[in-house]
């Protein structure tokens, strides 16, 4: 049987860039098995790409909420769509 699969976009801000905040994504990101991408925005948020099984994209967004030690975040916005089959997870 296979996991069901989900597709977030989202974007966090707050203190999250100078951080680690993208690198710390990353490694917990690629521990979930999860696909997908996060970069920094020139308005100093950080923006991303989650793909993979439910229950480890909504564990990933859980710890986005307030990211690594040093990140303050204020906000995450959150936009559910299709699976794009992403292929590995990348710092853009």
């Amino acid at each position: 049987m296979t996991k069901l699969q989900r597709r977030a976009h989202f974007i966090v801000t707050g203190r999250v860039q100078g951080v680690g905040f993208r690198y710390a994504t990353h490694a917990r990101a690629v521990s979930f098995g999860i696909r997908g991408w996060v970069r920094n925005r020139l308005d100093g948020s950080v923006e991303g790409v989650f793909e993979g099984p439910t229950e480890h994209v909504e564990s990933l967004l859980g710890w986005c909420r307030h990211g690594p030690s040093g990140a303050y975040v204020d906000e995450i916005e959150i936009e559910w769509q299709e699976i794009r089959e992403e292929q590995d997870f990348r710092i853009a």
